[in-house]
């Protein structure tokens, strides 16, 4: 409807301008929202504030022409000016009934756009290491994330779905010496754990494993490497200088040749890379998030985007050498600093990295690439945008959702959490605690840019106080009332609801069709705001106006006729509010 109300005004002015009673005023950028206040109409537009000055006319006289000039509408019962110049609209009874019309036609469809009638992009993820398993940090950018694409692909992008497996950096290089220490241990030896080594006891489950499929073959004995180590943080050395001499030490004694994959090294990495990925696939499956893609960093290297996206900037003359190293210049560009693409020994960095996995997307076919990171990132922005820059790519096509903390609360208690050390709450302990339906919905009901609260407690009540109980409770009553027809031996036929529709005449009947109608518009800015909070503040406002409507107004009444009527917009509402709950990754119950 904004769209249609965009174009009778849009036809207005170029009948004001052919007439030569208006400038040519360009594209104007007007607004058309929804009104606060039903008595306002249902829509209100700024376009004779916005453009009374270019027009060289006053708001209310240009409002007043727009109105006069404005092609006839079968839609609009009335328009009208307020305040200073705002046209408000009014819609006619018929254009909100035939709401519900649409959403039994179109189902599932109602509130979709016309597939892959937007630009196509990539929406990476979550993309936590493959050290571990998820905590619940991870589960607000897994939920917004797949939220976010849910809705992308309804108003009409193509989408994939990614994840970036981290599986070349140093991070991963410290899970497989953990490993190799705790698989150690478990052959009877006493090996010094560093102080910043993975201490999760799903780090001792990887090394039972492994030592059940290899028996003492990667045993040494600590004294053979521990005496030519830096001391870590705890001997008054530095524990990131100490762990790298460890696991220069692991490589050395286990082989690590990369031309050889059963070089133990190459083992020993393996096995932690794919326990871990196993469980962090299985766990996001759980949670009802499913990549199209699982992208492997250490094929940047093989396939050679990485090679590529430095010959590239080299051509364009943003590289230069310093020390040894070859550096970006990308303060030039507007990052805060250059940034280092391969360092003096001849090895490439994580940047790099990042460089070849930017540049793929694009080679790959993508109109968009959109970023979902953790607020703690924050500096990938201007870093990314002056990669995309000397790449020869558009900034304008990076984008980067930032993505706040969670903190979990129980008994008014905040939980505390430590990934290195273990001690967290893993996603899959949410999940058991609260279920998915409750995780998913908590994680979207508010904007991502801010801190999140999550009451558990809250999350596992069945009251009205609980966001995803009361939207569920909503669904299930229209299935009670389905199923108390039955009982009745009463049969609902759509036909006869639709010639029904005029019984609709209460305020709350009104309320609720409206409700309906703007659905579409909710999913369409919530995607173009990247903002899937929204979505999650109708379906709780859609699920109010409906219990409302339901506590002061028999459905199943005698009367046949409005009935069905009253029936068919309960069932309208259920259709909407599944799926609305669909995007959100929440299933919509039948029974509660």
């Amino acid at each position: 409807m904004k769209d249609y109300l965009r174009e009778l005004l849009l036809q207005s002015l170029l009948d004001l301008k052919r007439d030569g009673k208006l400038p040519d005023l360009g594209e104007p950028d007007f607004a058309i929202e929804r009104t606060r206040q039903r008595e306002h109409g249902d829509y209100a537009s700024n376009a004779a504030l916005l453009l009374a000055k270019p027009a060289g006319m006053k708001p209310r006289d240009l409002a007043q022409a727009l109105i006069d000039n404005l092609p006839k509408s079968q839609h609009l019962s009335r328009i009208e000016i307020a305040g200073p110049g705002f046209i408000n609209f009014h819609l006619n009874r018929g254009c909100r009934l035939g709401t519900l019309r649409r959403v039994f036609e179109q189902g599932e469809r109602y509130g979709c756009q016309a597939e892959e009638s937007r630009e196509s992009l990539t929406v990476e993820f979550v993309s936590a290491n493959p050290n571990g398993p998820l905590h619940v940090g991870h589960g607000r950018g897994a939920a917004y994330g797949a939220t976010l694409a849910n809705i992308l692909e309804a108003i009409g992008h193509k989408v994939q779905r990614e994840y970036y497996v981290n599986d070349a950096g140093r991070q991963m290089d410290i899970l497989a010496v953990s490993v190799w220490l705790r698989y150690l241990e478990l052959c009877g030896e006493k090996p010094r754990f560093p102080d910043n080594g993975y201490k999760g006891e799903y780090v001792v489950d990887i090394a039972r494993e492994l030592r059940g499929e290899i028996g003492d073959e990667f045993r040494h004995a600590p004294h053979a490497f521990e005496r030519d180590l830096s001391p870590d943080e705890s001997q008054g050395g530095d524990k990131e200088t100490h762990v790298d001499a460890l696991i220069a030490a692991c490589k050395r004694l286990l082989g690590d040749d990369p031309a050889q994959p059963k070089a133990g090294y190459r083992r020993l990495f393996g096995k932690g890379l794919s326990w871990c990925q196993k469980l962090i696939r299985e766990d996001l499956q759980a949670f009802g998030v499913v990549y199209d893609n699982w992208f492997s960093e250490a094929s940047l290297t093989t396939d050679g985007y990485v090679q590529r996206a430095i010959q590239t900037l080299e051509k364009a003359g943003h590289l230069y050498e310093s020390e040894g190293a070859l550096w970006f210049r990308a303060s030039a560009l507007g990052d805060e600093k250059d940034r280092v693409v391969r360092r003096a020994n001849g090895a490439t960095t994580y940047f790099a990295s990042d460089l070849g996995y930017l540049l793929s997307k694009f080679e790959r076919g993508f109109e968009r690439a959109l970023y979902v990171f953790g607020a703690d990132h924050h500096g990938y922005i201007a870093r990314l945008k002056a990669a995309a820059q000397g790449l020869g790519l558009d900034p304008k096509r990076i984008e980067v959702q930032l993505v706040q903390f969670a903190v979990l609360y129980r008994g008014g208690e905040k939980v505390q959490m430590s990934t290195r050390a273990g001690q967290f709450v893993t996603l899959a302990e949410l999940r058991d605690e609260v279920g998915n339906d409750a995780a998913r919905f908590f994680y979207v009901m508010r904007s991502a840019d801010q801190h999140l609260d999550f009451d558990l407690d809250l999350a596992k009540s069945q009251s009205n106080d609980n966001p995803v109980f009361y939207v569920q409770y909503a669904h299930a009553r229209v299935h009670a009332l389905v199923r108390q027809l039955a009982e009745k031996h009463w049969s609902f036929n759509r036909t006869a609801a639709d010639a029904a529709r005029e019984r609709l005449v209460e305020p709350a009947e009104e309320l609720l069709l409206s409700e309906l109608m703007r659905y579409p518009e909710v999913v369409e800015a919530a995607g173009l705001t990247r903002a899937p909070q929204t979505v999650a503040t109708y379906l709780r406002e859609l699920a109010s106006a409906f219990h409302s409507y339901y506590n002061a107004h028999p459905i199943l009444v005698e009367d046949e006729a409005l009935r069905s009527a009253r029936l068919g917009l309960c069932l309208a509402v259920r259709q909407v509010l599944a799926n609305g709950l669909a995007l959100l990754g929440v299933s919509a119950p039948e029974r509660m």
